[in-house]
């Protein structure tokens, strides 16, 4: 049997974990948007602030 990368949501009652469930990249899509990108954002953030301090 065919298992296509990503899948129509077919749940009956929608829910959100139902949702990170759904498909193979769903969940690292999701946690790399709310994780991993606002820590670059952080890093460079930060990096910047301590630049600017030491001169």
């Amino acid at each position: 049997m065919y298992h296509a990368m990503f899948e129509p949501f077919t749940d009956v009652d929608w829910s959100f974990f139902g949702w990170l469930n759904e498909g193979p990249l769903t969940l690292s899509l999701f946690l790399h948007t709310i994780i991993v990108l606002p820590m670059f954002w952080i890093y460079f953030q930060e990096k910047k602030r301590l630049e600017n301090e030491n001169q």
